[in-house]
């Protein structure tokens, strides 16, 4: 699928990952819709990107979806392309992580995807010739410690992804899931957890382009992290144990740089 021409939803399309595609859809030709939570960081980016056009809605609430899909499809004047990029982490052990928080990253990070998708669909039908996008993290491949209710959705949001690739196929409707690793994004902000411990970073323009790049293919995912994060999942396949013992070595550190790692 070509993007040029193509009407683009991006939910979190204010910041980071989802702020870098609207910019490098936007030089291909593709018409560009964000959203976001906070008015103020909208009308930043909407200054930024200049010809695009969003609204300030929470996809996690069912009042920010309707308003995200009527605005969105009303102002493209249809959707082709859905990317489900708004997402949200609390880092930390599981049990100094409240209630809370677990529930907003299930609600951002799998329900809302879930049900905007859901709601999409018969627009995204009326296209011919459409694509949904979810980008999950590459913690959804190999599951680190001190992430394990973010791991959980990540790796939800996959699956979702991927079972609703086969649902759809032969209806003009593709499935993409991108796992993006770390990335230098607002919400890695609060993360002091460094190479070293196996969280390099990437410009978010570099995810971006895999991502378009990912779509023009008809790709079934695109995953970031090279040949290192490549090994290691062919490790936690094969050898989980060694995972495990590698992880058990970094865990006092780890722990200590993740532990105020929170975007919600």
């Amino acid at each position: 699928m070509k993007v040029a021409g193509k009407h683009v939803l991006i939910t979190g399309g204010t910041s980071g990952i989802g702020l870098a595609t609207a910019h490098a859809l936007i030089a291909k030709g593709a018409k560009v819709f964000v959203t976001g939570r906070r008015q103020e960081v909208l009308d930043a980016a909407l200054r930024e990107l200049e010809s695009a056009s969003g609204v300030a809605a929470d996809v996690a609430t069912r009042e920010g979806r309707s308003a995200t899909l009527a605005k969105g499809t009303e102002t493209l004047g249809g959707l082709d392309i859905l990317i489900n990029n708004a997402g949200g982490v609390r880092a930390g052990r599981l049990e100094n992580t409240s209630e809370e928080e677990i529930e907003a990253m299930v609600a951002v990070d799998l329900l809302a995807p879930i049900l905007l998708t859901r709601a999409a669909l018969p627009a995204l039908r009326a296209s011919g010739e459409a694509a949904v996008v979810n980008v999950a993290s590459g913690i959804a491949l190999v599951g680190a410690p001190f992430y394990a209710t973010y791991a959980a959705v990540k790796a939800g949001l996959a699956h979702f992804g991927e079972a609703l690739r086969r649902e759809l196929k032969g209806e003009g409707i593709h499935v993409m899931t991108a796992y993006p690793g770390g990335t230098d994004t607002p919400m890695m902000k609060s993360n002091r957890a460094g190479p070293e411990l196996g969280f390099s970073r990437e410009p978010a323009s570099a995810v971006a382009q895999a991502i378009i790049e990912g779509i023009e293919a008809n790709a079934f995912e695109v995953i970031r992290g090279g040949e290192a994060r490549a090994k290691m999942i062919a490790l936690n396949r094969d050898d989980p144990a060694a995972v495990d013992e590698r992880f058990l070595s970094l865990k006092p550190a780890l722990e200590d740089a993740v532990k105020d790692h929170a975007a919600l």
